[in-house]
């Protein structure tokens, strides 16, 4: 998003120096109608465009955010499982030493 407000910047800067090169410049024709509509049609296309791509990326953070947490669970649970089984294998080994006659 910060790079979107600094090519905004940068775009917005390049259109008054374009419009000062302009050999008829003046700033009362910076406000006359039909500069007052490009400056507010290009500002309306910028938010629209600003619109979808803060749609777009806040979605794809969502679901990013999604995978971290459904990748930490998982490994959450592979730990968990680890236990139990390492758990099962002392308990087995246990019973083995305890009555070694059973497991032949």
């Amino acid at each position: 998003m910060k790079n979107l407000h600094f090519i905004g910047f940068l775009l917005l800067g390049l259109a008054f120096l374009l419009y000062y090169l302009l050999p008829e410049f003046s700033f009362v024709k910076l406000f006359e109608p039909i500069s007052l509509m490009g400056i507010l049609a290009g500002i309306g296309i910028g938010l629209i465009i600003g619109g979808i791509v803060g749609y777009v990326s806040k979605g794809s953070a969502l679901k990013e955010e999604h995978r971290r947490r459904e990748l930490a669970q998982l490994r959450k649970e592979k730990e968990e499982l680890e236990k139990q089984a390492l758990a099962n294998q002392h308990a087995a080994e246990k019973l083995k030493n305890e009555n070694p006659q059973n497991f032949y």
